[in-house]
């Protein structure tokens, strides 16, 4: 059994260089599949079991991420970044956004400019929480035990947004996940992001062999 699991990971551990080192040429399911010797129903269930998300939504926040970086960075056109990035049109890259980033690629390059943002601070079992939210669900969640420094933070991720410090129904929704009954867990929307801190750690853990342990330290010196 623990041949089999080093086998796994080492498959997994593969198919995600894989998926980084290609994400260009964006490979499907039997493609990526082919490369690790395994059907594409058995990789699909494998990869999910390890990584703790789909091959597809790892190829779409990799694409995300790069496209994000040509916008911001580079300035480049909507065209621009979908033809670097090796998306089939920039409808698909709108469409990667608004599931990704709950926002479009121009709201993303400019900032947030057109986003209204509503922000509220709400007491958890683990401190206070600046929770923010857009009319299509959360966008920010974060610990906040200097409230200022909290709103610091989320006005860097969208410089250019309009504020309003409120409460509204979709950050009550998601303040259901700190209370016992989660019979509401399904009303709660969010912004999905994969940030290239998250894809390093998901590397990083992927590397630590199997039965092995690792600490948070040496784990945080790894993903520098």
């Amino acid at each position: 059994m623990e041949t089999q699991n080093m086998i796994n990971y080492q498959r997994i551990a593969d198919a995600i260089n894989y998926i980084k080192t290609h994400f260009k040429n964006q490979p499907n399911l039997d493609e990526v599949a082919e490369k690790v010797h395994l059907s594409p129903f058995h990789f699909q269930r494998m990869f999910t079991d390890w990584a703790g998300i789909s091959p597809k939504k790892f190829l779409q926040y990799l694409s995300v991420e790069y496209a994000k970086g040509i916008l911001k960075e580079k300035q480049a056109t909507l065209f621009d970044a979908t033809y670097e990035t090796g998306l089939s049109s920039t409808g698909r890259l709108h469409d990667l956004f608004i599931n990704i980033e709950g926002m479009t690629p121009a709201e993303y390059k400019n900032g947030g400019k057109a986003l209204v943002i509503n922000y509220s601070i709400a007491e958890s079992p683990f401190g206070n929480i600046l929770v923010a939210s857009t009319e299509k669900g959360i966008c920010h969640l974060a610990f906040a035990d200097n409230q200022e420094d909290a709103f610091n933070e989320l006005q860097k991720q969208f410089p250019n947004a309009t504020y309003h410090q409120m409460v509204d129904h979709v950050q009550q929704e998601a303040m259901f996940i700190f209370q016992k009954d989660w019979s509401k867990l399904s009303n709660i929307k969010l912004h999905l992001k994969g940030t290239p801190f998250q894809l390093k750690v998901w590397d990083a853990l992927l590397r630590i062999p199997m039965g092995g342990l690792e600490t948070y330290g040496s784990l945080a010196k790894e993903i520098q």
